[in-house]
């Protein structure tokens, strides 16, 4: 991968391993936008977008992106590392439809068309499988790291964070079996796998940075 041309870099990664934040530091250390569930729920809900809209409005050649780059934030900051536990997306079971896949899909690609960016989640792997100029990577922990970050984040005891573990994975699991036809653990999907345990978010964000470079 070339940081001098215009890359997508997407991030996979086990609920508690601490791959969101990691895809956020990443971002910023790039001096990249930032992708995730919870900006392309805002594109869609505050542009009323879905696949059928957004195929009509590019059949008129109009640029709907525009106002969206000036919705979004173009560069993340510090401050938005800080995110409440209970708003972080990454404690949520992930549950969509054809349709809404089909939408997110497509502002995925032309967010990219835009220029660089990191993708957490979204099926990303996948949907940029053949992007010439991109780095896919996933993020594991071992269980019991992920069910102390888990029960620290969310306030919860071990009983209910291994519950809710196991929901999200099965969840996500299921998600990525659907639309992309594959599972998230084989390693065939990625360019880089990265075992979170004994790692900060920062020494991971570096050891990506240093593969690359």
């Amino acid at each position: 991968m070339n940081l001098n041309e215009p890359f997508v870099i997407t991030v996979s990664r086990e609920i508690g391993s601490g791959g969101h934040t990691v895809g956020r530091v990443l971002a910023e250390k790039l001096n990249c936008r930032f992708c995730d569930k919870d900006l392309i729920r805002g594109l869609e809900e505050k542009f009323n977008l879905t696949a059928g809209a957004i195929e009509k409005l590019k059949g008129e050649k109009k640029n709907w992106l525009a106002d969206f780059i000036q919705f979004i934030t173009p560069m993340p900051s510090a401050k938005a590392l800080d995110v409440d536990p209970k708003f972080d997306q990454e404690f949520r079971i992930d549950v969509t439809n054809d349709d809404i896949y089909n939408a997110e899909t497509e502002i995925l690609q032309e967010l990219v068309q835009e220029g660089s960016c990191v993708i957490t989640g979204r099926s990303g792997f996948h949907v940029f499988k053949n992007h010439p100029n991109h780095l896919h990577v996933f993020i594991t922990a071992s269980l019991p790291n992920r069910v102390e970050r888990v029960m620290k984040k969310q306030g919860l005891k071990e009983e209910s964070a291994v519950v809710l573990i196991n929901q999200i994975d099965q969840a996500r699991e299921n998600y990525i079996k659907r639309h992309a036809g594959t599972s998230r653990y084989d390693a065939r999907n990625y360019d880089l796998v990265i075992n979170a345990d004994g790692h900060t978010e920062e020494q991971i964000v570096d050891l990506i940075i240093s593969y690359i470079k």
